[in-house]
């Protein structure tokens, strides 16, 4: 059974680009399970109170830090439960948009999707698969000036996510063409 999780973080909707490819990439899937997550719909940026209750350890944590960690665990458990995320990613001025980087900083969670060791940190969603669809303007993948892609790749190797893969509105176009 194959469980995708969608998250899309581009402001514009209906004249989406990189939400109408991460659409196409969900159909070709064929998930038995779908989880869709819509960083347009305001994802809170962490704060001084966010960052106490995520080094008090969970069984010291008071009601309050609980709450505030109540969105950050949810997506964490999002990621958990997922076989294959596929992310949204317009790139905003050369990198992600705030939306993104405001799911990076809640799912970054040391003791959650990462670990400290001896030999640095290890990343502990290893076997999951990411596909992120990526739409610019003028932007191209790989560029000298892109700096959204290898930032995400490095986060979600980060977090053990290793195996990514970028799809591109002119790689849909070039299939299209063949």
């Amino acid at each position: 059974m194959t469980h995708v999780l969608t998250i899309n973080s581009s402001a514009r909707h209906a004249t989406s680009a990189s939400r109408k490819l991460t659409a196409q990439i969900v159909q070709s899937l064929n998930a038995d399970i779908t989880t869709e997550r819509d960083l347009s719909q305001s994802i809170a940026h962490i704060n001084e109170a966010w960052v106490g209750a995520n080094f008090t350890p969970a069984e010291d944590r008071t009601d309050t830090q609980k709450d505030i960690l109540a969105l950050s665990d949810a997506l964490v458990d999002e990621l958990i439960a997922a076989d294959v995320i596929a992310i949204g990613l317009p790139v905003y001025n050369f990198g992600v948009p705030a939306a993104m980087k405001a799911w990076i900083d809640q799912v970054a969670r040391v003791g959650r999707t990462f670990n400290y060791t001896e030999n640095g940190p290890v990343g502990k969603l290893a076997g999951k698969k990411a596909i992120v669809a990526f739409a610019s303007g003028g932007t191209p993948l790989g560029a000298d000036y892109d700096f959204a892609s290898t930032y995400l790749r490095h986060i979600l190797g980060f977090i053990g996510i290793t195996d990514v893969s970028f799809v591109t509105s002119e790689d849909q176009i070039a299939a299209l063409a063949a």
